[in-house]
């Protein structure tokens, strides 16, 4: 088995990936979110408005919840 050292992302994720996958993941939500609601609502001042409000608070929120789970080490395999 390759030896990985506790830099890699086995072991620890770096606050740039953090950031990457927070951006990409709120992107998703925002085309999933504008989605639902137009289509509940037929409106797209209600479905953009919802969307920014829901999304501003989620994005810091999950950051941060990745943050708290990098840090823990159950469910890790860390190689050495």
């Amino acid at each position: 088995m390759e030896k990985l050292s506790l830099q890699t992302h086995h072991a620890e994720e770096t606050v740039a990936r953090t950031i990457v996958k927070t951006v990409s993941y709120r992107v998703f939500i925002l085309i999933l979110d504008f989605t639902t609601i137009y289509l509940l609502t037929g409106k797209v001042k209600v479905a953009v408005g919802f969307m920014i409000v829901s999304n501003l608070y989620t994005t810091v929120s999950y950051f941060f919840h990745e943050r708290i789970w990098d840090r823990i080490k159950w469910g890790k395999n860390i190689y050495t």
